[in-house]
């Protein structure tokens, strides 16, 4: 069975994270989305909203599931008998610092694969820093994240 790990923060998810798991969907039986804890970063939202954004963005996909974790990345992969683990790049920037992230979990793990994903053209500038500054401002952030998620309105 080809597992995949899709870590991040998801503060909160956004169209382009969608986007990249339902590319990575075809080429994996498992897909987790994982939600690492890094003590050294405040979240806006609480996780436990976070995990029920993203498990209603996929509440239709058996392959995907949502858990969370602290630690090491590759260590997590270990823990779950994931071979894969899933980046989504949308420029140089995030190239240059995934590829070094990938390069690191490679010296810590061999047998562990990072596999890189580009999201759809139109869906390269969303972040979740984006939906957060758009949303701290007002702003209508409905079209940066998953409709099915509920984070827009509030469910």
């Amino acid at each position: 069975m080809k597992t995949a790990i899709f870590a991040g923060s998801f503060d909160p998810i956004t169209r382009g994270h969608e986007n990249i798991v339902l590319k990575a969907m075809p080429l994996f039986d498992e897909i987790i989305i994982a939600i690492g804890v890094n003590i050294n970063k405040r979240y806006e939202f609480p996780l436990e909203d976070r995990i029920r954004w993203i498990r209603n963005t996929f509440k239709d996909y058996d392959k995907v599931r949502v858990v969370n974790y602290d630690g090491l990345t590759v260590e997590f992969c270990r823990k779950v008998k994931a071979d894969y683990i899933i980046r989504g790049i949308r420029n140089t920037i995030d190239f240059d610092y995934e590829n070094l992230i990938a390069e690191t979990n490679k010296q810590l793990a061999p047998d562990i694969e990072t596999v890189f994903f580009v999201p759809d053209l139109n869906m390269r500038c969303i972040s979740s820093t984006l939906v957060r500054d758009v949303m701290k401002n007002g702003g209508d952030v409905s079209m940066f994240v998953p409709e099915k998620s509920g984070f827009y309105n509030g469910k």
